[in-house]
């Protein structure tokens, strides 16, 4: 999908408001979900709102250029209301997939922020709930909508002649981003301990789950951080991993194994991949130089294809290709691409959209993401030997 096929699609539409019930409303929701939803405002309202801290819902209704939305601190209240169309859930992770569930039972199409999960378990429960719901799951690994990225897939066109491919995903500190922003997001902690002990055993229950009983790696404290890093982003650690793996996937496949991990973190930590006839490095981490290095590039005999993504708390920034090839006898071209200014959590939330008033299925589903979970596992038994 580009910027322009997701117009023609909508245009095409019945231009239905989709009545969005958004829970968490935590630092993406107000950096990210409500201003995109309010420029969106032809597509979507929001009507529900709801969080655990009734200061972090009082300071959101305020943010929502609408009819003042609803609250509630009961995700199942906003799931099952007349007045919502659709749930984007943008909490902890250790919700994910008990809220997607009340979504679904409700037959309500959800947006669910990455991860969905980090388990085998609790994503085949979405999976085998979507079977009996009218509804379906988009799980929001926007960087597989940005334009240039679906570009890039085209102009690679399959894997037959790659020799190569490197993944990096090298950043500084968060909060530099975030505070350019221009939203103001604020943090809250006006909830309850038994809130916060909910949280910390859910979240142990499914290390427990993934690391031991799925990926059969020693549970440590760097384990721990490490199934983080790459699936969630719990415990003060922004995930990379699954943004990065997730369109690794769409540009590459699956890889057969993984040949070497050094899961060196803090720092950067480096895995390489088996494709069988080709290599693919991946290399991630955060340093504390205020950059945000991010890129795919792809190697052919006769062409370099490179997506460069940017930053996506500050909005307008554009996803790059560029391409450069051999051409006539021995000639070097390169191209640089911008095709649009439409940022991947704009075009993430039209193509949401366009799959609830299409009835469709989304790329990024359900299904699509319990293979980032197989890679989980393939990079944690590689690196194992560091958790004895």
């Amino acid at each position: 999908m580009t910027g322009s096929d997701s117009n023609d699609s909508l245009n095409d539409s019945t231009q239905r408001i989709l009545r969005v019930g958004i829970i968490g409303c935590g630092e993406i929701s107000q950096v990210a979900h409500i201003p995109n939803i309010n420029f969106l405002s032809h597509l979507f309202r929001t009507t529900y709102l709801c969080d655990v801290s009734r200061q972090a819902l009082a300071h959101c209704e305020k943010k929502v250029n609408s009819t003042e939305p609803k609250t509630t601190t009961d995700a199942e209240v906003l799931c099952s209301s007349d007045e919502v169309d659709v749930v984007l859930i943008a909490n902890a992770d250790a919700y994910h997939v008990e809220h997607g569930l009340l979504a679904l039972k409700y037959d309500k199409y959800c947006l669910i922020e990455k991860p969905a999960a980090v388990c085998f378990r609790d994503i085949d429960r979405l999976i085998e709930a979507e079977k009996s719901s009218k509804g379906k799951v988009l799980v929001g690994t926007m960087r597989r909508y940005a334009s240039a990225f679906v570009d890039a897939v085209q102009e690679i066109g399959g894997v037959d002649k790659i020799l190569y491919a490197r993944v990096r995903d090298i950043i500084g500190p968060n909060s530099v981003f975030v505070e350019q922003s221009g939203t103001f997001p604020q943090k809250f902690s006006d909830f309850a301990e038994s809130d916060t002990q909910d949280r910390l055993k859910r979240e142990d229950d499914i290390q427990q789950q993934a690391l031991a009983r799925e990926f059969e790696v020693p549970v440590t404290p760097e384990s721990r951080r490490m199934l983080r890093l790459l699936g969630g982003d719990q415990a003060n650690i922004s995930s990379l991993g699954t943004h990065d793996l997730s369109a690794m996937r769409e540009i590459l496949g699956m890889p057969r194994g993984v040949s070497g991990a050094m899961l060196t973190f803090p720092g950067i930590f480096s895995v390489l991949f088996d494709y069988g006839s080709f290599p693919v490095t991946y290399e991630s981490g955060f340093v504390n130089v205020p950059e945000f290095d991010a890129h795919i590039e792809v190697y052919s005999a006769d062409k370099i294809v490179r997506v460069e993504f940017d930053t996506p708390y500050v909005k307008g920034l554009p996803t790059i290709m560029i391409v450069k090839e051999k051409v006539g006898n021995g000639s070097f071209q390169e191209r640089k691409i911008r095709k649009t200014y439409e940022d991947a959590y704009t075009l993430e939330l039209q193509e949401f959209y366009n799959c609830v008033v299409g009835g469709k299925t989304p790329k990024t589903s359900a299904v699509d993401a319990r293979n980032d979970i197989e890679l989980f596992r393939m990079i944690l038994q590689a690196g194992a030997h560091r958790y004895q």
